[in-house]
């Protein structure tokens, strides 16, 4: 899939991640997750000049109900960008795929994989969901899938999104159910080998963190809906108001990538 933009202009994707949008007024922290959703939508139809595309990087729903889908559907009309949607572990993929019954990319069974090209940056979809559980893993089938699409293509720079970091973030609750180590090397083994792999843009922890992993950035957006306590090690997970909702902004202009994190 290919998605056409004016020649020798940045790319630029935006990343909204934990969405959670409930079918009521709170989740079940006592958050208000919709009225973030809202605040990222309002500001990047604000910006000067709409992004290529807008990634939502998992977790869209909080209890993956249709109800819920339904809703996030109707909020995300508003954006009128071209957008790319990823599970995450709240997330099932049978209603999802049913609210978005027009989103061809998203298949029409099975785990939900895909890429698209943006004037010559390839960006890549995983799918690390294992439904019903809190952590990830990737397939074999996948895996796979991710070195020939990578191979057919060696000089074309690479952004893979997936929900899950495949490496530690230091929270300790969050790395306990993060990807499954044999699927996080397997993965390891293939950023190592196709050079390409500019980075790694994911979601989860609900928290902005970076880290260099097998030489490519790997970096976690932080969340629409709220943002996780700080915890350097053990410790509970739990929302700290105090913190605003935030999404990032991935700005490719041949050479680098500069990410901006827009909290609203």
């Amino acid at each position: 899939m290919s998605v056409a933009a004016a020649p020798g202009k940045p790319v630029v994707i935006a990343q909204f991640s934990d969405l959670h949008v409930v079918a009521g007024a709170r989740d079940g922290f006592g958050v208000d997750t919709v009225s973030g959703l809202e605040r990222c939508i309002r500001h990047l139809r604000a910006l000067d000049s709409p992004p290529d595309l807008l990634v939502a990087s998992g977790d869209l729903v909080d209890q993956g109900e249709s109800v819920e889908y339904a809703r996030l559907r109707d909020m995300l009309a508003a954006v009128e960008v071209p957008l790319c949607l990823m599970p995450g572990n709240h997330d099932r993929r049978a209603p999802l795929r049913q609210a978005f019954a027009g989103h061809d990319y998203l298949g029409s069974s099975g785990r939900m994989y895909y890429h698209r090209d943006v004037r010559g940056l390839r960006v890549i979809a995983l799918d690390s969901v294992i439904e019903g559980r809190d952590g990830g893993d990737l397939d074999g089938a996948q895996l796979q899938w991710l070195d020939g699409v990578l191979g057919e293509q060696p000089a074309m720079p690479t952004l893979i999104f997936m929900h899950h970091p495949p490496a530690a973030t230091g929270f300790s609750r969050m790395d306990r159910i993060a990807v499954a180590p044999g699927s996080a090397r397997q993965l390891g083994e293939l950023v190592a080998r196709h050079h390409q792999v500019r980075a790694l843009l994911c979601g989860h922890v609900h928290r902005g963190v970076q880290r260099l992993w097998q030489g490519a950035l790997l970096s976690v957006c932080p969340s629409t809906a709220f943002q996780a306590r700080l915890r350097l090690g053990a410790g509970r997970f739990e929302p700290d108001l105090q913190e605003r909702p935030a999404y990032q902004l991935h700005h490719w202009d041949g050479d680098a990538l500069v990410t901006h994190t827009v909290t609203v």
